[in-house]
């Protein structure tokens, strides 16, 4: 993979693994939250940070594949504290469930990595009839974080360690619809395009991290956001668009990274020293990468956040 071989100022470069970039790194005493960990990107991540030593809870849809994800990553890493809960990023019920039975829980909050996602779908609403990609993608994780906000704060006082939220984004929110969101119509058919409505979600995630950053930031909270791009990562998400499936058959792997490299972003954020303190950036091959002009629109992200709060009411 010749074209991600360039380091960066991190000492890392796009062929990197979560592995090598979290080496040394001493995660005890971490809990972190993990969506979308039965598969690709996410799965690795929940088992790097188990690796390293925190204990991870698996949000998933499929628990009999968490059990099986679980069983194995206790095999290969004895030491391992992962658990799993149930969770459909699609459904407000069931992320208002996750959130109330984690609180309950007791359990702390040091890192929440908003992973899961699906890509170029067909027109579909969710269950709360949202557009099923903007729901699934951002407005999920967008209610999980509110719901949890108040458990990782306290984590962080009585920890003394900084708690750390990653959104996983992707390039691709570099080529949403011309106005970035489309308020007025998010829901409507006419004019969709699966693609589009992908970079859209993406630019939520983006978006959302640099809004909340600076929520955080005015409190004063030891609490960081940012947002990821993971690469164009070989996994099922490209299941829906056929023209991306065709190309990564064809040209592989010189352009298309590992599933242990594609999750190498997300854990070098969430756990590296370097990024300690390191509010609402875009994080791409271990450093940081330059967003969309749209992304770093401070209007479209207030005005993002306003319409998220309302349709999750």
């Amino acid at each position: 993979m010749w074209l991600f071989s360039r380091k960066g100022s991190s000492g890392f470069s796009g062929n990197s693994t979560a592995e090598e970039v979290t080496a040394g790194i001493n995660g005890d005493g971490l809990t972190a939250i993990v969506t979308g960990a039965t598969s690709g990107i996410g799965a690795e991540t929940a088992r790097v940070l188990a690796l390293r030593g925190v204990h991870v809870i698996m949000g998933v849809r499929n628990m009999a594949a968490a059990m099986e994800i679980k069983e194995a990553m206790a095999r290969d890493i004895p030491s391992a504290k992962i658990d799993a809960m149930e969770l459909d990023l699609s459904s407000m019920a069931s992320v208002r469930k996750f959130a109330s039975e984690y609180k309950s829980s007791g359990l702390p909050l040091n890192l929440l990595i908003n992973n899961a996602g699906i890509m170029a779908t067909p027109f579909m609403l969710s269950k709360d009839k949202f557009e099923l990609q903007f729901a699934t993608n951002h407005l999920g994780h967008f209610l999980l974080t509110n719901l949890l906000l108040e458990r990782m704060k306290k984590t962080a006082v009585e920890s003394n360690r900084e708690g750390r939220i990653v959104n996983v984004s992707s390039r691709r929110h570099q080529l949403s619809y011309p106005e970035g969101i489309r308020f007025d119509n998010i829901n409507d058919p006419s004019g969709y395009s699966s693609l589009p409505a992908y970079g859209q979600s993406k630019l939520a995630n983006v978006l959302h991290a640099n809004e909340l950053a600076r929520h955080l930031k005015e409190e004063g909270v030891e609490i960081t956001a940012n947002s990821v791009h993971p690469g164009v990562v070989d996994t099922d998400i490209f299941r829906h668009h056929k023209l991306f499936r065709g190309l990564v058959n064809l040209v592989g792997r010189c352009i298309v990274k590992s599933v242990q490299q594609g999750a190498a972003t997300t854990c070098y954020v969430a756990l590296h020293p370097n990024v300690k303190g390191i509010h609402g950036k875009y994080f791409g091959d271990c450093g940081v990468a330059k967003p969309s002009s749209q992304s770093d629109d401070v209007d479209l992200a207030k005005k993002l956040w306003e319409f998220s709060s309302n349709l999750v009411k």
